[in-house]
């Protein structure tokens, strides 16, 4: 299995409240519901369609405040993969964040893509930090 890890982000508030919205996908609804097709969400798991494919994925663990595990729901996703979302707060308001992906590739997959997964991650994890810089106290 394969490794893409972020580059680390800052974030300006405590993990606790970063944790807090993260860690359940029905809080991301005002955020992602009218970037995709379908969105549909509870707690725990979420499906929406991406270039006409649909995208199940559920909440597999998590560890408060420091934690979030995401894998591929049931029929929702064709690779193996678990999209690891870590927090480290080192003072009050200062969040440190980043974020793994493991995914199973054959080598002609990683040669292809894997350049492009990595960009991905760094840009997802960049995209995650300025939304929570960005927003109002919650």
């Amino acid at each position: 299995m394969q490794e893409y890890t972020s580059k680390q982000q800052q974030i300006r508030r405590p993990a606790q409240q970063i944790y807090a919205v993260a860690s359940r996908f029905d809080n991301l609804t005002p955020a992602v519901a009218d970037k995709v097709e379908e969105w549909q969400a509870t707690e725990d798991t979420c499906s929406f369609k991406a270039k006409g494919f649909t995208v199940k994925l559920r909440m597999a663990e998590r560890e408060e405040p420091k934690l979030i595990k995401i894998v591929g729901d049931d029929g929702g996703v064709p690779m193996d993969f678990a999209f690891w979302l870590q927090l480290k707060e080192v003072a009050p308001n200062d969040t440190r964040m980043r974020l793994v992906l493991h995914i199973e590739l054959n080598m002609m997959m990683r040669m292809m893509i894997g350049s492009k997964l990595q960009e991905a991650v760094d840009k997802i994890a960049e995209a995650i930090a300025q939304s929570f810089n960005a927003a109002p106290q919650f």
